[in-house]
């Protein structure tokens, strides 16, 4: 038997049932060590070494996954499919070391971007060692925060009083809110005017149309001033008869966007929902676990915490397969579309 670590409880239980009786899926429940909030967590003087801390809870669930281990054939690390993932991945391994639970046990680590059987079989089937550089990324990240979260924060206390902390995101966040403010407070407010008609057509049909030109000039934003001059345009207009001189029809035509990483996500359900970033991602980490679908789990959305936008190539495979079986091949464009990221160092965990 193996034991399989994942970060969720309910993504455990699913992948228990797609492994079945040779494996125990244990879950991590996130993060099992941080940096302690106190002087020295990290030395910048020794290489940048850092001291970790286990909470009591997450020991808790560590000497479980310990105990298992021990009468285990192997040890197989599937957390998320991104650098905090691999993060976990590599900490649960590093505290399972110190414990002396592996012994010589082979360890793994599968990634998979979906969590349906076809998925996490397939991932199971392409095990791969823990992504050392990625692991090296999220160290830097996490000394980061703290050294500029801890060396700044009490300065801010001590000259703002009041205030609650700064960060190595949050601060240049707000200094970007400031810059527009600023600008906003620079903005000069120039007053003008647009003039809209009510028109009807011989067939009693009515259309609005909006005054572009006057005395033979096209009018620019602001040459209507003022109300004064908008209600002496308006009585000229005021009982006159238009006529319509041409028709002019243009099809439109709008591609589809890329799928959505998790910066457009959220500002989808911002602007559609009224959702606010944690509510959203608190939906789509549902949809992402998913829900009973034919006596099994199957989850509905690729992972969620991506700035990429490709799709793997039998993703593609079957969103035409279904879209010609559903709506009929006219539907279909001869070649898929295909997207990539224009960040250089996105992580792209899509599928």
């Amino acid at each position: 038997m193996d034991v399989v670590v994942v970060e969720s409880p309910a993504k455990a239980k699913t992948i228990n049932k797609y492994l079945g009786k040779n494996y125990k899926v244990l879950a991590s429940f996130g993060h099992i060590r941080d940096l302690p909030a106190k002087d020295g967590s990290v030395r910048p003087d020794e290489d940048f070494a850092m001291s970790w801390a286990v909470d009591t809870a997450s020991g808790k669930r560590l000497a479980d996954i310990a105990k298992a281990v021990k009468d285990a054939d192997g040890l197989i690390l599937a957390t998320d499919p991104d650098r905090e993932g691999e993060a976990i991945s590599w900490h649960v391994l590093e505290v399972l070391k110190q414990k002396r639970a592996l012994k010589d046990k082979p360890v793994s680590r599968v990634v998979f971007n979906a969590i349906t059987k076809s998925s996490v079989l397939e991932a199971m089937a392409n095990p791969r060692q823990i992504d050392a550089p990625l692991v090296d990324a999220y160290l830097a990240r996490r000394a980061l925060d703290y050294l500029v979260g801890f060396t700044l924060s009490p300065v801010l206390w001590r000259k703002l009083p009041g205030a609650r902390s700064a960060g190595r995101v949050q601060s240049v966040a707000l200094r970007l809110v400031c810059d527009r403010e600023s600008e906003i407070e620079r903005f000069i407010r120039e007053e003008y005017w647009q003039i809209a008609a009510l028109l009807g057509t011989p067939r009693n049909e009515n259309f609005e149309a909006r005054l572009t030109a006057f005395d033979r000039k096209k009018l620019q934003k602001l040459d209507i001033s003022n109300k004064a001059q908008a209600d002496d345009i308006k009585s000229m207009l005021e009982g006159a008869t238009f006529k319509a001189v041409s028709v002019e029809a243009k099809p439109t035509k709008r591609n589809p966007g890329p799928p959505f990483p998790t910066s457009t996500l959220q500002q989808a359900a911002s602007s559609g929902l009224g959702f606010s970033a944690s509510r959203t991602m608190q939906v789509a980490q549902r949809l992402y676990e998913g829900m009973e679908i034919g006596g099994e789990t199957t989850g509905l959305i690729t992972y969620m915490r991506t700035d990429g936008v490709q799709m793997a190539p039998e993703a593609i495979d079957a969103a035409r397969d279904a879209i010609a079986k559903e709506f009929g091949p006219k539907y279909l464009p001869e070649k898929p579309r295909q997207y990539t990221a224009k960040a250089k160092n996105a992580q792209e965990a899509h599928e």
